[in-house]
């Protein structure tokens, strides 16, 4: 038992540096207007890691494909770092929170600029 939690809490670690890394990266690369709505995306994202540790494996199991999802960001040739748009991951991560009962944590786009 003792060993299992340990694996859980090691993948728990891992998933928050990849989404802390994954952040650092986005600063970067983005507009600091979508920044924002990264760091939400990030927040929501390391709640549902640290919430789920002790769900059912196909909860934690939709937790890890949230987040890959938003980390890896690869087009279909393998591509890092494609521009997807954050919004589209807003509505992967709003799927998912809705799947795990999660509304509570539902990140709302943030408003287009007036042109």
């Amino acid at each position: 038992m003792i060993e299992g939690l340990r694996g859980l809490r090691h993948e728990t670690d891992v998933l928050l540096r990849q989404l802390d890394g994954n952040l650092a990266g986005l600063r970067a690369d983005r507009d600091p207007t979508d920044i924002v709505l990264a760091e939400r995306i990030t927040e929501v994202l390391g709640n549902l890691v640290t919430d789920t540790i002790r769900a059912s494996a196909a909860d934690r199991a939709k937790v890890r494909a949230a987040v890959h999802y938003f980390v890896l960001r690869r087009d279909g040739r393998g591509d890092r770092r494609v521009a997807r748009a954050l919004a589209e991951d807003v509505r992967v991560v709003n799927e998912i929170l809705a799947a795990l009962g999660r509304r509570d944590l539902r990140i709302e786009p943030v408003p287009e600029p007036a042109a």
